[in-house]
């Protein structure tokens, strides 16, 4: 019984000690706040069962800062009492994750874990272009980034294009620089300066006259051709105007075909795709999202062979392949139907009192809004006492009152 006391209070003591890292902000942070100061910041809410549950890895991320001695100040703010500090940040939901640094917010979206988010926190702190001025810095870089955008050459117009686009997505991905004789033998550039996305196993080349705008680019080259995907990479993706194919599988191996207008990845189970298609997908299966319109394909038969999932792809990009869904009115409003019926079918399985409930309230409400509408319309009495649902038109009475 001591031992177990001695557990509790141990775990009480670790906790309120890790709580200590973390500090309390309210609406006088902006002012008090140092010039040069680098803050994490989480936007909460009494209520929110999420915030609650976030708490012990926001205590965690400030206690290991702290014992880093990083830059990063870690802190918290109560949205709801604090409203002047939320919508200085433009707080919408709750928990909200954002980082400021030079007076300068980025916001974070992506998992709610310890890495995911120390991750960003260590993007953003960090100097906006990394540079590699050895080969050894650069294998160890390739050797921690799935994708790595670099800048060769000396100072330009191209180079100062590539800050202001780091500035912008350095809240998604790593942007370095290096000099030409840092790079690997294998990798031939025709031209100096050049920006160039290594990813894959292989590299590409940023060319203005075929790729267009950099941002735009560097926005769509920043994910894997190939990895798994879960729901928020997903909605990131639909940014880039790419399609993503995706086989909804436990853990399957794609061929290594490699296509520039698509994204290739599996997902480990078919929930957000069943949400999607508005009905159930067996697995396994492979399906083409355009996420640009909620739009996607799916193979007209099974796919068994290589060719077999070449022939679907070739259809998709080709426009033989006769597509689905989409975000038009009449899509919408199938999917609000299919969500409100997902969402109570559970409730009607586990309990029918409360989803007949809640299925007739909001009707009763409506119902009862309508009736007192309709039973608030005025009436015109006509000179014979007979009820006018409507005025008379054109004052005809009136004329032949005068004419009378």
């Amino acid at each position: 019984m001591a031992d177990r006391r001695t557990t509790v209070l141990l775990s009480v003591l670790l906790f309120a000690s890790a709580a200590a890292f973390v500090e309390e902000l309210d609406d006088s942070f902006m002012e008090t706040k140092g010039d040069d100061e680098i803050w994490l910041i989480k936007f909460y809410a009494p209520w929110c069962t999420f915030c609650k549950q976030l708490d012990p890895v926001w205590h965690q991320i400030g206690s290991e800062y702290r014992s880093l001695g990083s830059p990063v100040h870690v802190g918290k703010s109560d949205a709801t009492a604090n409203t002047g500090l939320a919508k200085e940040f433009r707080v919408r939901t709750y928990p909200a994750i954002l980082m400021l640094k030079k007076n300068i917010k980025y916001n974070y979206s992506g998992v709610r874990t310890k890495d995911g988010i120390m991750d960003f926190a260590n993007r953003i702190a960090g100097p906006l272009v990394r540079s590699l001025s050895s080969v050894q810095l650069f294998q160890h870089a390739m050797s921690r980034h799935d994708v790595m955008f670099v800048y060769v050459g000396a100072t330009s117009p191209l180079k100062g294009n590539y800050t202001s686009v780091a500035e912008q997505l350095i809240v998604h991905t790593y942007f370095f620089s290096t000099s030409r004789d840092v790079l690997p033998k294998a990798v031939s550039l025709s031209t100096l300066p050049a920006v160039v996305v290594f990813k894959d196993g292989t590299y590409f080349t940023y060319s203005e006259e075929r790729d267009g705008d950099l941002k735009l680019w560097i926005n769509r080259e920043r994910f894997p051709n190939f990895s798994q995907i879960d729901s928020y990479t997903l909605y990131a993706m639909g940014e880039t105007g790419k399609l993503v194919l995706l086989a909804l599988v436990e853990e399957k191996h794609l061929c290594e075909e490699s296509l520039r207008e698509m994204y290739f990845g599996f997902m480990a189970g078919s929930d957000y795709i069943s949400g999607l298609v508005m009905g159930e997908i067996i697995v396994p299966t492979f399906i083409v999202v355009n996420l640009s319109n909620d739009g996607y394909f799916l193979p007209p038969g099974t796919v068994q062979t290589e060719q077999n999932l070449l022939d679907f792809l070739d259809g998709v990009l080709n426009g033989s392949m006769q597509g689905h869904g989409g975000n038009g009115a009449l899509q919408r409003v199938r999917r609000l139907v299919y969500d409100t019926r997902v969402t109570l079918a559970p409730v009607f399985s586990h309990a029918p009192l409360l989803g007949c409930f809640l299925v007739a309230f909001p009707l009763t409400i409506g119902a009862c809004f309508c009736y007192l509408c309709f039973k608030a319309r005025p009436t015109v009495v006509d000179e014979d006492g007979t009820p006018l649902l409507a005025p008379p038109l054109g004052g005809h009475k009136k004329s032949k009152k005068k004419s009378d």
